[in-house]
């Protein structure tokens, strides 16, 4: 299995201490029925910590607040 994203594929990424790192294209809907486009090739960071003013996106508050998360899968 490659390691390489390809450019057709979505890849999500859980940065440690951090957010989700998106790429993709993707079409993002919030429980609002907010719609937000992600290009082919774009990346977006997506809160994880619950404390971003700007959510579902980060705004580094995760670093301000000492978040910490570096979980792995079995």
């Amino acid at each position: 299995m490659s390691t390489e994203p390809s450019s057709d594929r979505i890849v999500v990424k859980a940065v440690d201490n951090g957010p989700y790192q998106i790429k993709g294209p993707i079409r993002l809907v919030d429980h609002e029925n907010n719609s937000y486009e992600l290009g082919p090739g774009r990346t977006t960071l997506l809160c994880r910590c619950g404390m971003s003013a700007k959510k579902p996106f980060c705004d580094g508050s995760h670093a301000r607040n000492g978040f910490n998360a570096t979980e792995r899968s079995t």
